[in-house]
């Protein structure tokens, strides 16, 4: 984060396993995270064992705003104003 990288949170973040990376989601500024769904792989908690697909982006938002103590709505224009920075949308 110290360098101003964006940290991006796939579907292992809805694992039951992996707290360690709710918590850094958790912790993450507001300008450097991002969401993505790494199709085909890394589905969702819900999802696993299928191919990932990017709708499944959602399941994975959902929880990261959860991690956040968020709504999903305040995550989605969190992760769009950043996508839109990075891409140059």
């Amino acid at each position: 984060m110290r360098h101003g990288w964006y940290l991006s949170f796939a579907g292992n973040v809805t694992y039951p396993s992996s707290g360690e990376l709710r918590e850094a989601a958790a912790i993450v500024p507001d300008d450097q995270i991002l969401v993505e769904t790494d199709s085909p792989y890394l589905a969702p908690q819900g999802e696993r064992g299928k191919p990932n697909r990017p709708v499944h982006v959602t399941l994975t938002a959902e929880a990261v705003a959860e991690a956040r103590g968020i709504g999903y709505e305040q995550l989605d224009a969190i992760v769009t104003a950043n996508a839109a920075r990075l891409f140059e949308w």
